[in-house]
C-alpha cells in the first residue's frame, strides 16, 4: 500500500462515519465496507435467500459481484422488472450527502420511483467517490458527472454526451427528467446504504 492510499483510506473512513451517522439520523441504515468484497458479503446478509430481487441499471452493484452472486444463489433474481412487487431493489445513488441525503436522476424514472416507494428494502451500494459535502454539491455531481457518462455509455444523443457537462437541457433523448432528493425515510429498516471504500460507477 502506498503512502498517498493509506491517507485516502483514511480519509474514507472517517467521513464513512460521519455519513452513517448522518443516515441514521434520516431512518436509514449505513454500512462501511474496506473492499468491494466486504460489500458484497454485507449485501448478502441483508437479502434473505428466497426473496423477489430486481434492480435498475446500477454498475456499483454489479463491480462488487452482486448480480452474478444473485444469479448463482437461492434468489427470485429478475433485474428490470415489476419493482413495486420486489421484496428487494438494488442500486446505487448518482450522489450524497456526507449528512446522509440521497441524490438521484433518472430519465425513465423507473429507478428514482422505486427508491421513492414500493419495494420493501432498498440495498444501496455507494463508492465513497460520490459522498459530497452538501445537497448543492451533490446535485452538481448528478448533473455533471453521473448524467454526461450515462448519456454517453448509453448512446444518446444529448449535449452533455458531446460536452461532458450538463447545459439543463431540453433535448427528447435527456436523462434528466426526475430529479429525487431523499432527505429521511419514514419506514424504519427500509432504505440500506453501503459505502464502499472504491471508486464504484460514475
Amino acid at each position: 500500500m502506498s503512502e498517498g492510499t493509506q491517507f485516502i483510506d483514511m480519509r474514507n473512513d472517517l467521513l464513512a462515519q460521519k455519513t452513517i451517522k448522518g443516515l441514521e439520523s434520516r431512518n436509514m441504515k449505513g454500512y462501511y465496507a474496506k473492499t468491494k468484497e466486504e460489500a458484497l458479503n454485507i449485501a448478502l446478509d441483508l437479502i434473505p435467500k428466497k426473496s423477489k430481487i430486481t434492480m435498475g441499471g446500477g454498475m456499483s452493484v454489479a463491480e462488487t459481484g452482486l448480480t452474478e452472486a444473485l444469479e448463482k444463489g437461492d434468489y427470485d433474481f429478475e433485474p428490470r422488472t415489476n419493482a413495486y412487487e420486489a421484496d428487494v431493489f438494488l442500486g446505487s445513488t448518482n450522489a450524497m450527502t456526507d449528512d446522509g441525503v440521497l441524490v438521484n436522476i433518472d430519465g425513465n424514472s423507473n429507478r428514482v420511483s422505486a427508491y421513492a416507494y414500493g419495494p420493501k428494502k432498498l440495498v444501496l451500494i455507494v463508492g465513497m467517490n460520490k459522498v459530497c459535502g452538501d445537497v448543492d454539491g451533490a446535485m452538481k455531481r448528478a448533473r455533471n458527472v453521473a448524467a454526461p457518462i450515462n448519456a454517453q455509455r448509453f448512446g444518446l444523443s444529448t449535449p452533455c454526451a458531446k460536452t461532458g457537462a450538463c447545459s439543463n437541457c431540453k433535448s427528447p433523448d435527456t436523462i434528466c427528467c426526475q430529479f429525487l432528493v431523499t432527505r429521511y425515510s419514514r419506514h424504519e429498516d427500509r432504505i440500506h446504504v453501503i459505502l464502499v471504500n472504491d471508486n464504484l460507477g460514475f
